[in-house]
């Protein structure tokens, strides 16, 4: 999850894509154009599994953001997947 997070702060598009899970990722070209964004901060605020045993697990997070000069939050609950020992995004919800 952070390194997605950091992902977007960087506006690494590649690195979005290749950590996407293949049965839901987007085309590369529309991660390639990401939103300029002004990311603040990244809090976990809940984990579900997600150990070196398991094979999926659930990440609750806030991403705090600004847009022009109002604060704003992105409050996401996302499932992951483990596949031949790497984690990949699969969804999530708001």
């Amino acid at each position: 999850m952070r390194s997605r997070y950091s992902a977007y702060v960087l506006g690494n598009g590649a690195y979005l894509h290749r950590s996407w899970h293949s049965s839901t990722r987007p085309n590369k070209k529309s991660l390639m154009q990401l939103p300029p964004t002004d990311w603040q901060g990244l809090e976990i605020v809940r984990t579900e599994q997600g150990s070196g045993q398991d094979v999926s697990g659930v990440v609750e997070f806030i991403a705090h953001y600004r847009d022009g000069d109002q604060p704003q939050v992105l409050h996401e609950t996302s499932r992951f997947v483990r596949e031949a020992g790497r984690w990949y995004y699969v969804d999530g919800t708001y």
